[in-house]
This record gives C-alpha cells, sequence and structure tokens, in this order.
C-alpha cells in the first residue's frame, strides 16, 4: 500500500473523516479492529450543527427516510410529567439554522455513513496496537505483526484509543454514573409516538431521556442513575432490566411504562476525559471520542465526531503550494487551532450539567427550573447549531 492517509477506527468519526476526505478528492484507508461492523448503541440526536454537514456529504435523502424529526425538547419533572421547559423544533429549527434536528439510530447512521465510503477502503479484523510518528509520516503497528504506513494517521478509535497515547498519556475518568440504554415498541408508549419529541426527565441523582427512531417505530431511551463502582464503557455490556426498574419505581407512570416495555437493556459506566492541549502532532491527528470523549448530557457526542471529520478534511483540501503530503502539519496546525476551544468548551459543559440535572426537590431544583424555561427559546442554541465546522476551515 501506498503511504496516504490512515484511518484507525469505523466508527461515526472514522467513517465520516473517510467519506468527508473522498469528497476532496483525498481517498483514505479505514482499519477497524472489529471482525464485522457494528454499532449496537441505541439512539443518538444530531443537530443542524452536523446535519447541514452530512447532508452535504449527500445523506439529505437517507436521513429523510429513517431518522425522525421531532418537534420539540421537553424538560419534564421526575414524579408527575410536568413540564418545566420546552424549546420548539421541528421546521421552526430548520428555519432559523437551515438544517433539520434528527433522532436515530446509531446503526442506522453508521450504515448511512458506510454507504459513502468504498468497501475496498475498510479492512476490518485489523486492530492497531501501537502509533509511531517518524520525521514525515508515522506507522501503525497492528496484533498480528504487520505495519502500515501512512503520511497522516488519524484516529478515531474511541475513548480507549491507542491513537491518542501519540499526544497524551492520560486514562479515561469515571464519572460515577452510569447509564441504561434500550428500545421500546412504540405501541408501548403511545402517548409518546403522538408528538416526536426527546423529552427528559429530571430527578434526585438521576434522569432519562426518550425520543424516538427507526421512522418513529421504535423508542430510544437512556436512563442515567449513580453507579458507586466502576464499570465498563462497553456498548455491548448487557444490563438487568430488574435493577433498571427498581432504580425508577417511585418515578412518573410514564417513565415506568418506558423502562417496563423495554424487552432488553444494556448498562455501562460512564467515562470522559479532560480536554487535550493539542488534538494533534504533526502526522498525528485525533478525532471523536478518541480527541474529546465526553459524557452524554450535552447530546453532542456524534455531532462534534461529524463535526471534527468535516473540519480536518477541509484543513487537508485548502489549496496551497506542493503535495498534500507537504502540507500536512500546516493542515494538521489549523485543525487544532479551530476545533481545541469548541470542543474543550462542550466537554466541560457536558460535566457541568451533571449537578444541575440531578438536583433534589427543593428551592435549588426549583431556582434550575425557573432558569430552564427562561432559555428555552431556540435562539439561543445559536452558537451550537448555526456553528458551521466546515466552513470554517475552508479558505
Amino acid at each position: 500500500m501506498l503511504p496516504g492517509i490512515a484511518v484507525v477506527g469505523a466508527g461515526i468519526a472514522g467513517l465520516a473523516l473517510a467519506a468527508a476526505l473522498d469528497r476532496h478528492g483525498l481517498p483514505a484507508l479505514v482499519f477497524e479492529q472489529a471482525a464485522e461492523p457494528a454499532e449496537v448503541g441505541a439512539g443518538v440526536q444530531l443537530a443542524p450543527n452536523a446535519t447541514r454537514l452530512l447532508h452535504r456529504l449527500g445523506l439529505a435523502e437517507r436521513l429523510g427516510e429513517i431518522a425522525v424529526r421531532p418537534a420539540a425538547t421537553e424538560f419534564r419533572r421526575w414524579a408527575d410529567d410536568h413540564v418545566i421547559a420546552r424549546t420548539v423544533l421541528g421546521e421552526e429549527c430548520e428555519r432559523q439554522y437551515g438544517a433539520p434536528y434528527y433522532t436515530i439510530h446509531r446503526a442506522d447512521l453508521r450504515d448511512a455513513l458506510a454507504s459513502l465510503v468504498r468497501t475496498e477502503r475498510v479492512y476490518l479484523g485489523r486492530r492497531v496496537v501501537a502509533v509511531r510518528e517518524t520525521a514525515d509520516g508515522a506507522v501503525l503497528s497492528f496484533a498480528d505483526g504487520s505495519r502500515h504506513s501512512a503520511c497522516l494517521v488519524a484516529g478515531a478509535d474511541g475513548i480507549r484509543s491507542v491513537a491518542r497515547q501519540a499526544l497524551a498519556a492520560d486514562e479515561p475518568v469515571f464519572s460515577g454514573l452510569g447509564v441504561y440504554r434500550g428500545l421500546v415498541p412504540a405501541t408501548e408508549v403511545p402517548e409518546l409516538a403522538a408528538e416526536p419529541a426527546v423529552r427528559l426527565w429530571l430527578g434526585p441523582g438521576s434522569h432519562l431521556v426518550c425520543y424516538p427512531v427507526q421512522a418513529g417505530r421504535l423508542v430510544s431511551f437512556a436512563a442515567t442513575v449513580p453507579c458507586p463502582v466502576p464499570g465498563t464503557e462497553s456498548w455491548t455490556a448487557e444490563g438487568t432490566a430488574r435493577d433498571l426498574r427498581h432504580a425508577f419505581r417511585n418515578w412518573s407512570p410514564t417513565v415506568r411504562r418506558i423502562v417496563d416495555g423495554a424487552p432488553s437493556v444494556r448498562h455501562w459506566g460512564l467515562y470522559d476525559r479532560g480536554p487535550l492541549r493539542r488534538l494533534s502532532t504533526s502526522r498525528v491527528v485525533l478525532v471523536g471520542d478518541a480527541a474529546h470523549p465526553m459524557l452524554p448530557f450535552a447530546a453532542q457526542g456524534a455531532n462534534q465526531a461529524i463535526e471534527d471529520a468535516m473540519a480536518l478534511a477541509a484543513c487537508l483540501a485548502r489549496p496551497g503550494t506542493g503535495a498534500v503530503r507537504a502540507r500536512i502539519p500546516e493542515a494538521a496546525g489549523r485543525y487544532r487551532e479551530c476545533r481545541g476551544p469548541r470542543t474543550a468548551r462542550l466537554q466541560q459543559q457536558a460535566r457541568w450539567n451533571i449537578g444541575g440535572m440531578h438536583l433534589p426537590d427543593g428551592a435549588a431544583q426549583r431556582s434550575r427550573d425557573v432558569g430552564l424555561a427562561a432559555s428555552a427559546d431556540l435562539h439561543r442554541q445559536a452558537w451550537l447549531y448555526g456553528h458551521d465546522a466546515e466552513g470554517e476551515c475552508l479558505p
């Protein structure tokens, strides 16, 4: 194989990057440790800052068929379903920001991105165990003893990233929380299916979020609870439905119907890492969770991975003198300048949100609810939803 761009990981970040690079005539090879592609998970929220980029990749029609456009986001009270705050989405969101807000199953999103990447450029069953930077490139070492040289390595290999070791010696940080995820047939909760929305119930020490996926046939939920013992962050960790039902036994009837309706659930501990001082060296860059793993309390993990992909591709495609290989260090520098401050802000916001979402009933909770209602206007999300990560990096 000739030295080119190598992407480590074929999840959302890696496939989005491969598709974005190909759009600029910069083909890449993708190396994935799994023998078969899989994206178990459950649902994911896609905000306009990411959907406008996915539309540019050519996925507007496909997303329109498989995703759901929620009418609103609602915060509700844990015990009685009282609506604390409501932000209108739907057509109003698209009018303000030029792109829709979607909810979608992770597997559907991954498959949509995979459809943009030629299968012969994706190598499955290739586990990277080390990334070593050289004077004019980088070398991947695989578990089977083989190696691959590249002019640029993009680490899209998640929170336990091997590529990240080329930039930092840090470790994932346990949040003290765990999450149950599951899917419920929409017929089990018809009151939620009537109007598609993202709904969050806030309660003492815990919260639950749900929204429709797969064209409204299923409702995806994530229930966050205290987790005193560090647990696995694996997407495939099995959970116990009985423990989930026990944790939410005193919550509203709607919440109980959601957790009772799931035929099976998965459970894992929630981890992140602190913001990096830099997201790249001259020949190794990080995207997605490898760069800035964040807790799910800002609903921006997948969105920021897509922003990273389009931004990095735009930096590499900027016109300049000499071959792309020679311009890579400059492009990597521009990428980290564009992406570092924004992703660090979102990592910190996700951490900060924990305290506000899990307040016990009382004066602080009532003050929070007043603040949520006062800040529910969609215009207040302009800094997030209106951002064009690709445009920022183009000339």
